[in-house]
């Protein structure tokens, strides 16, 4: 439903009312989570602060934190990935941190406009690290990819063997290839002394939970009153996940 465009409306008149019921009993943190923050669909929840601007709960889509555990699977001494959904919100904050770290970036996009866009964002020196491709084929010889988008088994072909797959793409991939390595959606393992967890969410374990509910959670002990909706900030990616690791939260 939340690709079909007649439902947009309905959806957004949902999590709007969840947003201000919240409010209203005295909620400090709403995590939205899943399609619920989707960027097409509401600006990543910027549609709602906007809207409600005088909100005393604070609205999380929790990808600063999402963006913070994929960047930390990845070796510190990868020199160049492979980026799908790279001008999505998540995308374009791995593709600029990585930039930093001088690590070469290949960002699918068939738009030259929403590229040359991100890539201005970098600082001059680091902007050569980020390059355009416009398919697949491309990666042949790249073995780290990070699929932000849906990757058909004919595109995976294209990858080299012993290829690791990093994805924050809903639902994940079919992992066809048994040469290469896949990694799960980006989750954290809630510190040790929670207790009570009676659930468990999605394909999960009981105990763990996806990345951007843990984000919410971390912006609620850290006690910080801003809106995490819309862009990425990348400087915030390295302060979100310190403090999840000092909260005790683990990566899986």
């Amino acid at each position: 439903m939340y690709f079909l465009p007649f439902a947009k409306d309905d959806i957004n008149n949902q999590i709007e009312e969840a947003i201000c019921m919240a409010d209203r009993i005295g909620v400090k943190v709403l995590s939205l989570a899943a399609l619920n923050k989707n960027e097409g669909l509401n600006g990543g929840g910027k549609l709602f602060v906007m809207k409600h601007p005088d909100l005393k709960v604070r609205v999380v889509h929790g990808n600063t934190l999402t963006a913070a555990v994929i960047l930390n699977e990845i070796p510190i001494d990868i020199k160049e990935v492979f980026l799908t959904g790279a001008t999505s919100k998540l995308g374009r904050a791995i593709a600029l941190y990585l930039a930093r770290r001088k690590v070469r970036v290949l960002m699918l996009t068939q738009s030259t406009e929403r590229f040359k866009s991100i890539q201005q964002e970098a600082p001059l020196e680091n902007q050569n690290f980020l390059c355009q491709v416009t398919e697949f084929l491309a990666a042949k010889h790249c073995k780290t990819w990070i699929l932000g988008k849906w990757a058909l088994p004919r595109e995976q072909r294209w990858a080299p063997p012993g290829t690791h797959f990093l994805q924050f793409v809903v639902p994940p991939v079919f992992e066809i290839r048994k040469d290469c390595t896949y990694g799960k959606l980006a989750a954290m393992r809630l510190p040790d002394d929670v207790q009570g967890l009676g659930v468990c969410e999605y394909t999960l374990e009981r105990g763990a939970v996806h990345a951007c509910h843990a984000g919410g959670i971390v912006h609620l002990l850290e006690g910080w009153k801003h809106h995490e909706v819309g862009a990425i900030n990348v400087d915030d990616i390295d302060l979100v996940w310190e403090a999840a690791l000092r909260h005790g939260f683990k990566l899986i």
